[in-house]
């Protein structure tokens, strides 16, 4: 049987801010149903290629192709469409501050559907209880809330409209051992339940021996390698060699996987 296409596929991706080329040549398969995590020294771009992905930022070269169409070279209307199918979580969660959570939920909502208020209330209320907030959250304001509560209600917004498809930047930054944990084991349940492809921009090493499928390392301004966990501490390369075999990388290394634990 043929190998299904990639559910985002990235050719020869040309990216500079001036001067500074960020990427030059990136190739980049994303398989339907995995949770890929994307790492990489500073200044590597990892958040520049997820905003170019999701159509915030153009590439100067290359082709994107998210669900077999091109997001480069779209009218307006098919790129609306193509967007409906993906929910994206910013760092720290990127709330709107004058709204509330419940209020924040409802926005994607109201931007790309045509639903009665009771029940554009009712589904984003059932979001927000889908990432573990609590009842009283809801109506609450971002400056109301923890940090961790914010990523939570971030990832609710994503998830608002039923994508087939989120990505995540830096998810886990800025929370304590256990909050972060806590949220890697929230994405694995919400990507099992929901049949969710997750692409997770991160630097936090217990996330990725904890819910990634396959890691991708940009460095050299592309793509250098993409594989498990596994295939990853046998790469020769001093950034790869150093992140994966440093200290902090022994003390992430053996930790089981939220779906693993009974």
């Amino acid at each position: 049987m043929a190998e299904e296409e990639p559910i985002i596929k990235v050719r020869g991706l040309v990216k500079a801010f001036g001067d500074h080329v960020v990427h030059d040549g990136v190739d980049l398969d994303v398989r339907r149903g995995e949770i890929i995590g994307i790492v990489g020294g500073s200044g590597t771009g990892k958040s520049v290629l997820l905003h170019q992905i999701v159509g915030l930022l153009k590439p100067d070269a290359g082709r994107i192709e998210v669900f077999g169409e091109s997001v480069r070279d779209t009218s307006d209307e098919e790129y609306r469409r193509l967007r409906r199918r993906w929910g994206v979580m910013f760092q720290d969660g990127a709330l709107f501050s004058s709204l509330t959570v419940r209020q924040n939920v409802e926005a994607p909502m109201r931007e790309q559907m045509n639903l009665p208020d009771d029940l554009r209330e009712t589904l984003a209320g059932i979001k927000v209880r889908m990432v573990g907030l609590p009842e009283n959250a809801h109506d609450k304001y971002p400056s109301d809330l923890s940090g961790g509560m914010r990523k939570r209600a971030g990832l609710a917004r994503a998830i608002s409209l039923d994508p087939e498809i989120v990505f995540l930047d830096e998810p886990t930054a800025g929370l304590d051992p256990i909050g972060a944990a806590d949220f890697d084991t929230l994405i694995r349940e919400l990507q099992s339940a929901l049949g969710l492809t997750v692409f997770m921009v991160t630097h936090d090493l217990d996330s990725l021996h904890a819910i990634c499928d396959r890691i991708a390392v940009l460095a050299d301004k592309k793509v250098l390698a993409v594989g498990t966990m596994a295939e990853m501490l046998e790469i020769d390369h001093p950034w790869v060699r150093e992140y994966f075999h440093g200290p902090r990388a022994r003390a992430a290394q053996g930790k089981p996987r939220p779906d693993e634990v009974d």
